[in-house]
């Protein structure tokens, strides 16, 4: 009887290390499909959001492609409040959107449990920008009776009491210009998911980036034709 006990035990133990074996197997994934909201240090509260599609290379390799959308600032630009409650931010001329598609590569470095832990992952991915750059617009006396919106330039509009506010939402989008660049990242990511169908966690990155000729945010300080920024992007999807 004892050693009918002992037999019972050591299966149970076996099935049981055999089944968590397994279910740390079927972890494993081939395509996933995420959405982020990042904050970098060229951006405003929300710097940019992205898609990101990848898929399976081998057991801890990854390929993908991504899509960013940024707003990119210059680091001087100080946003004031005026007596109408509206906020603006003085001496800035254009805005610069980044559209960033890109190729990479990740390689998974700490793999996690099903139900727990933490996986971390290194990234790496290039490809080019296209930038929009679009007139800031800001609302001044045109007359005590009457306003006028119209792009800041610093020989029109010399001090900030006379602005009244910023200009309408995308307001000039339609007379951007274009500039043409390309742009690299490398970053960790770290995955805090529970479950194997979803996906939540941070990922922490440097991103390095370059025009084909300076764009002019803030005529009347530094511009730059290279940006650098330092980023960590929330992210959250789905993967199979």
């Amino acid at each position: 009887m004892k050693y009918l006990l002992i037999l019972c035990i050591c299966s149970f133990s076996y099935h049981t290390s055999l089944a968590q074996r397994e279910d740390a197997g079927n972890y494993d994934y081939d395509r996933e499909v995420l959405f982020g909201i990042n904050k970098n240090t060229n951006g405003g509260l929300i710097g940019g959001i992205s898609l990101k599609i990848g898929s399976s290379i081998d057991d801890n390799l990854f390929q993908f492609f991504q899509l960013e959308l940024a707003n990119v600032k210059n680091p001087k630009e100080v946003r004031y409040s005026t007596a109408l409650g509206n906020s603006f931010i003085f001496g800035k001329s254009n805005y610069l959107y980044a559209i960033r598609p890109q190729y990479g590569r990740e390689i998974i470095m700490f793999k996690k449990a099903p139900h727990q832990g933490v996986q971390v992952s290194a990234l790496a991915a290039v490809g080019p920008t296209l930038g929009l750059v679009a007139p800031y617009y800001i609302e001044v006396y045109q007359s005590r009776t009457e306003t006028i919106r119209q792009q800041y330039s610093p020989e029109l509009h010399q001090s900030r009491f006379d602005v009244l506010g910023p200009g309408r939402l995308f307001e000039g989008i339609g007379e951007s210009e274009l500039a043409f660049g390309a742009h690299a990242k490398a970053a960790l990511a770290f995955e805090f998911g529970f479950f194997k169908s979803n996906v939540t966690g941070l990922e922490l990155g440097y991103l390095l980036e370059g025009f084909n000729k300076e764009i002019v945010l803030m005529p009347t300080t530094e511009n730059r034709q290279i940006f650098q920024s330092v980023y960590f992007t929330l992210y959250y999807g789905f993967r199979r």
